[in-house]
């Protein structure tokens, strides 16, 4: 599938993919004309059918995600809303929860407020220059009433790729819980939660896993009961005041979005037959090509990991004397180049980076990104920069 008849050279991944496959699509559109019935909610046969497309789809992450038990998984509308589910659902008054210098504020203003509401004690642990955290600095940030350690898998800033198998053996009989932000990872890097050693990975539909916007996920261990923050009708146990206490119910309060489940379910299908490991290489040459093209000019700065080094296929940079959001809005409006300006939702990133007085370009491939486009938006930065 590729881009070649859109006028636009879309390098705005790491917010979104685009295109999606043709197999997402059709899934969509095939709920939306015969499943598009309230799943759990009924013992008809649409209603039914609803249910096993959205069982299918726990199915076919499960396998992604390397997960026993699909009702482990829950549905959400995005990585944030998973990620408030988790923090919001485990931590109690009085807690410490460690956090990393990278994280997005869909992580760090949960605990923020956790701070303000609960008197939670938060630590972010401080990044190198090419945005890592050590299981090492972890370690050293422990306090006797830590409960939870949140670490980003891939920075949407930076690229870098944490430790997340080390930092969660160093975890090991500590009775601490380790959750995954996995926004930049799911359908790039393999993830097997049990392997790693991972109690918590919230994921969105719409990135890696090349699902429609609107949906996402939350894996959480069995033994892990997180406190709902959204209660009401779940279509099962309807008689009782309370949350039922079942999986996925407890968490899954509401109508289900069956046709954007059905999308995503079908995206993952299109992860699991292409590979992971055939993905990521392919997203790190285009993150090379990119980083090469981009050295050679004068006044570019990259950031994260250096050239050469393992990356998610985010390039962010910085071109001297050109503000960000004009070099954005020029690639935009005169080159056709789709990326992103600013500083990302993630300013303790951007803090790690030095890049909080400018913020960052960034530029985010994407497994139909092609060579051609990668070396257009090169051209296109060299003729803007002369010009500066």
């Amino acid at each position: 599938m590729k881009n070649n008849q859109s006028p636009v050279i879309y390098l705005d991944h790491a917010a979104t993919s685009w295109p999606k496959p043709s197999s997402v699509i059709e899934a969509v559109q095939h709920a939306m004309l015969h499943e598009a019935a309230n799943p759990g909610r009924g013992s008809h046969r649409m209603a039914v059918q609803a249910s096993r497309v959205i069982f299918q789809a726990r199915k076919e992450l499960s396998k992604l995600f390397h997960v026993h038990n699909p009702n482990d998984i829950v549905f959400a509308a995005n990585t944030t809303a998973a990620l408030n589910l988790a923090i919001k659902g485990f931590i109690r008054e009085g807690d410490h929860v460690i956090a990393t210098a990278v994280e997005h504020n869909a992580v760090r203003r949960p605990l923020e407020y956790a701070k303000r509401v609960m008197n939670v004690q938060v630590t972010y642990v401080e990044a190198d220059e090419e945005g890592t955290v050590t299981a090492e600095q972890v370690l050293a940030a422990l306090q006797p009433n830590t409960k939870l350690v949140i670490v980003n898998h891939s920075s949407n800033l930076l690229g870098t790729i944490q430790p997340v198998e080390q930092i969660a053996e160093s975890l090991k009989g500590k009775g601490i819980k380790l959750l995954v932000d996995a926004a930049q990872s799911a359908g790039l890097l393999p993830i097997d939660v049990q392997a790693m050693g991972i109690d918590m990975l919230a994921f969105p539909g719409h990135k890696g896993l090349l699902g429609p916007q609107g949906t996402g996920g939350l894996y959480i261990h069995p033994d892990i009961d997180l406190e709902p923050h959204m209660h009401g009708g779940t279509g099962s146990q309807s008689e009782a005041p309370e949350q039922p206490a079942v999986r996925p119910d407890r968490y899954e309060a509401g109508t289900l979005n069956t046709p954007g489940i059905a999308g995503l379910g079908a995206g993952v299908r299109y992860v699991l037959q292409e590979g992971t490991a055939a993905i990521y290489e392919k997203e790190w040459r285009l993150s090379q090509r990119i980083m090469e093209g981009l050295l050679q000019l004068n006044r570019i700065r990259i950031l994260g990991p250096r050239l050469g080094s393992p990356r998610t296929g985010i390039v962010s940079f910085v071109a001297e004397g050109i503000d960000p959001s004009e070099m954005s809005f020029i690639l935009d409006q005169h080159y056709g180049i789709a990326v992103r300006a600013g500083f990302h939702c993630t300013p303790l990133a951007h803090e790690s980076a030095g890049t909080t007085g400018t913020g960052a370009v960034r530029a985010s491939v994407g497994c139909f990104t092609t060579e051609e486009e990668c070396d257009r938006l090169i051209e296109a930065v060299k003729e803007i920069s002369a010009h500066y």
